[in-house]
């Protein structure tokens, strides 16, 4: 390594344990200086523990500790459960795009499940949420450990014979979460996430024999470790009889710590492996785990193939600049405490107006007389008792404390975000408008979201990757080795899917069952319910959307027979058409024809027994006259004719038709001419 970095004269004569623990120290120093009295009096609030130090007036007798706190961080934690696990698949696993088969994704999905669902991680994670709604911060550790997994099985003897029953053993390697406290968790002061931080120090009590059973493994150095000394600031609960006996106090160290003291831990173990000379950087990330302020147990490299540190932690709400986060307490901290003075100080006015009180006289009791107030109690007086006691109190109690009580509760609310069966008054319950709940409930469960986004990106998803890797690095037979995408399928809590399920049932009054739409409605409706057969009705609700293949063909078929009669229809009608046109033409043509014909008709009649002399000559003329006016009218009933549709009959002729064959007059007529 190149001279980039000057050795530090201290650091030759300092080990790695003793680095670690000085920074340990500090670290500490600087939490117990701004975070740890808080963080006490936050537990202290969420518990309903009264402590002294909590009192506002000196003259508080009564130590009542309202619920509100309480009820405002269970709601908090159980909406953010339900939205995180509530739908059973709380993460899900995705490949790159280019991949042909998902078999290997949906494989390893099924099985981290399954590993999570043995290693009780929900439960673990469940743990974290609390802690950070109370003290602001989740921090969460992942460790690995060699299990063994017992099954019941059968095995064939005496030649196949017989079977003997028993227990197959299989030593895998499980990957769990263990919840920290934050007493429990020393980090970098100046840094804002785990990744960001020179190291974090995970530092608690743990039994013996979690120590001896390790140094058995290999897992540490095969050295003596002693009990630890007491130390009240580390334990859970404080307020508890501490037990002192088997235990080890044990701090883990995840971080950069200087090469030369980690190279001269591995040496002075007499280790084989000797760490590379990689770069030339002061600092190299390792783990190292010390017992009781002292003792040397483990000094390595970081063993993760991703060299990543394993510790997931997130804040409640951030706090820009800062790694502890801002939890449920903070925000509801001053409400509560003033819901609490204003209890307190109703309880105490009411021992001074129900208890019942004496004045008297002192100068004639008995001597020796102990003037105590209980029932069947006698108070010998000397004189007239009327005159010696005397019964008072202190008047009545306000009855403004009962509102003033309901608004600090509802200001507790506000702070926090939390919403009890009650509700928020006048703004979710009945007293205000449709427009108005839902105007409150958005809010609110954008607070919500705001926070479920925060838990998932922070604390979800990077636990559940860095589980993957250690599966793929310690257990490859079990987990295939690829590059893997995860995602959180967190959805809505109670309070959302409550809401979103009364907006779809308003959806679906406007529309008809015949709409396509609305059995995709129906499906939504029944995914946001917390059935517990929900699964099964949304496959059916989905089955049943689905068309039926016989009532498809059939469908298809009365579709092709409507077709051919529609076309049957087209072409009949084509037919006709051409019929009537071909009508029209035979009419327009004897319609030519009939002229010539009454031509020839009218020479006829003219011409036909004709007889000499004038008067032959009269009667042609007579007939010309009559012939042109029946020709006229034949022409027009043709043009007629030709005009008027094929289903409308010819209308009558006023005029009779000329005959064909006109009567001839007599030579003894006095008048000639044929029948009009």
């Amino acid at each position: 390594m190149t001279d980039l970095y000057e050795q530090d004269p201290l650091m030759i004569e300092e080990t790695i344990e003793d680095w670690v623990i000085t920074k340990c120290e500090d670290w500490r120093d600087y939490y117990e200086s701004n975070y740890e009295a808080r963080f006490e009096e936050y537990y202290r609030l969420w518990r309903g523990i009264w402590d002294p130090a909590d009192s506002d007036r000196k003259s508080e007798r009564s130590r009542i500790i309202s619920p509100a706190l309480q009820q405002a961080v269970e709601s908090n934690v159980a909406e953010l459960e339900e939205a995180t696990f509530g739908r059973g698949k709380w993460f899900d696993v995705s490949d790159n795009m280019g991949d042909t088969q998902p078999q290997d994704v949906q494989f390893l999905r099924n099985k981290l499940t399954e590993d999570f669902e043995d290693c009780m991680v929900r439960k673990a994670v469940a743990e974290c949420l609390i802690n950070s709604a109370v003290f602001g911060t989740g921090v969460g550790e992942i460790i690995i450990e060699e299990m063994k997994e017992m099954a019941p099985a059968t095995q064939p003897i005496m030649g196949g014979d017989l079977q003997a029953v028993g227990v197959n053993i299989t030593e895998r390697v499980k990957v769990k979460l263990k919840p920290v406290l934050p007493q429990n968790f020393l980090i970098d002061p100046v840094a804002t996430s785990v990744d960001d931080a020179l190291g974090v120090a995970i530092d608690e009590f743990v039994s013996r024999h979690q120590v001896e059973l390790l140094q058995e493994q290999g897992v540490y150095r095969d050295t003596y470790v002693g009990s630890a000394a007491p130390d009240t600031d580390l334990e859970p609960d404080q307020d508890i009889t501490i037990y002192n006996d088997d235990k080890v106090r044990l701090t883990k160290y995840y971080g950069l710590v200087p090469r030369e003291l980690l190279d001269s831990a591995m040496r002075d173990e007499d280790e084989e492996e000797v760490l590379e000379q990689e770069s030339n950087s002061k600092y190299v990330e390792a783990v190292v785990v010390i017992a009781n302020g002292g003792i040397l147990l483990k000094a390595e490299a970081n063993p993760y193939m991703m060299q990543d540190r394993p510790v997931v932690a997130f804040p409640w709400d951030v706090v820009p600049g800062r790694f502890w986060g801002r939890g449920v307490c903070e925000k509801g901290y001053n409400s509560q405490k003033a819901l609490d003075t204003e209890l307190r100080a109703r309880i105490d006015a009411l021992s001074l107006t129900i208890h019942p009180m004496l004045a008297i006289d002192a100068t004639r009791l008995p001597r020796g007389a102990k003037p105590e107030v209980r029932p069947g109690k006698m108070i010998l007086t000397n004189g007239d008792p009327r005159e010696v006691l005397q019964p008072f109190n202190f008047g009545q109690v306000g009855q403004i404390t009962f509102a003033q009580a309901g608004a600090l509760q509802q200001m507790v609310q506000q702070a926090t975000g939390a919403v009890d069966s009650a509700g928020i008054a006048g703004q979710v319950n009945g007293e205000s408008t449709a427009a108005g709940i839902s105007m409150s409930l958005g809010a609110i469960i954008k607070r919500h979201k705001r926070t479920l986004i925060n838990f998932q990106q922070s604390f979800l998803i990077p636990f559940v990757k860095k589980a993957a890797y250690r599966y793929m690095q310690f257990d490859p037979e079990n987990y295939p080795v690829a590059d893997y995408k995860f995602n959180a399928s967190s959805t809505l809590g109670i309070i959302a899917r409550e809401y979103e399920v009364t907006q779809l049932v308003q959806l679906l009054q406007t529309m008809g069952k015949d709409s396509p739409l609305y059995n995709t409605l129906i499906q939504s409706v029944v995914d946001n319910m917390n059935l517990s057969n929900r699964e099964e009705l949304v496959a059916a609700l989905s089955k049943a959307s689905q068309p039926n293949p016989q009532a498809q063909q059939m469908q298809q078929q009365v579709q092709q027979l409507q077709m051919q009669f529609q076309q049957s229809q087209t072409q009949a009608l084509s037919a006709q058409a051409q019929e009537s046109q071909a009508r029209a033409a035979k009419l327009a043509a004897e319609a030519q024809a009939v002229p010539q014909e009454l031509e020839i008709d009218k020479i006829n009649a003219i011409t036909r027994n004709l007889k000499e002399g004038d008067a032959e000559d009269k009667e042609f003329e007579r007939r010309m006259k009559v012939a042109d006016t029946l020709l006229k009218e034949k022409q027009i009933e043709g043009k007629t004719n030709v005009d008027r549709p094929l289903t409308e009959s010819p209308a009558p002729t006023s005029q009779p038709g000329v005959p064909r064959n006109i009567p001839t007059n007599n030579r003894t007529g006095s008048q000639g001419g044929g029948a009009i």
